[in-house]
């Protein structure tokens, strides 16, 4: 899924779409993502755009949507994404990035919470559409390869769950009336039910 219908459509309407998709599919060229059984990287921020677009997001979200993980995969710094695409875009790209300097995962991704939180709201639809399609990716890895999508994981499976809780719990505080927030935590109880029900189907 390297473009969607949607996404092929905004495309032909804004040249800012178009070029961030071209500079997504650039910057992820070759890259796998994690937990999802094998799928291009490029696949994840494609979904994001799908879902902001959905959503009825400005172009400068749906630009920003296909550029979020581009400074943390590739090159390409955040004084590159501003002078090619603009502050907006260079702004909310800058939110959604982590700050790698920081070592331990959790606090890691506390932080990031904590910025994200405090950016424009449209920052907020881009991390709610970023775990969404994160755990919907999982979810079909999982369907695949049950508890073993947790070998292709940075950490733990019971980890990343965890973390996505305390990122659905930020959600919930900050964008409580986002229908993104519903959509993400839709897709966590689908999560904690397919783990139910493969622990249970289990032999002893």
């Amino acid at each position: 899924m390297s473009s969607t219908s949607g996404i092929d459509a905004a495309v032909e309407r804004s040249e800012l779409v178009r070029n961030a998709l071209e500079t997504a599919r650039q910057a992820h060229a070759g890259q796998l993502r994690r937990g999802s059984d094998g799928r291009p990287y490029i696949d994840h921020p494609v979904a994001v755009a799908e879902i902001l677009l959905r959503h009825r997001h400005r172009e400068e979200v749906l630009a920003a949507g296909l550029l979020h993980d581009v400074v943390e995969k590739s090159d390409i710094g955040i004084e590159e994404v501003r002078e090619r695409f603009g502050d907006v875009v260079g702004d909310l790209v800058e939110a959604l990035t982590e700050d790698e300097s920081i070592a331990d995962y959790e606090e890691r991704k506390e932080e990031h919470r904590r910025r994200v939180a405090a950016a424009d709201p449209a920052a907020l639809a881009i991390f709610a559409a970023d775990k969404l399609t994160n755990v919907a990716m999982l979810r079909e890895a999982y369907s695949l390869i049950g508890e073993g999508v947790s070998d292709e994981l940075a950490v733990s499976l019971d980890l990343k769950i965890y973390i996505w809780e305390a990122d659905l719990e930020m959600l919930f505080e900050q964008a409580a009336g986002m229908a993104l927030t519903d959509e993400f935590a839709d897709q966590m109880v689908g999560l904690w039910s397919d783990r139910f029900k493969a622990v249970r189907s289990s032999p002893d």
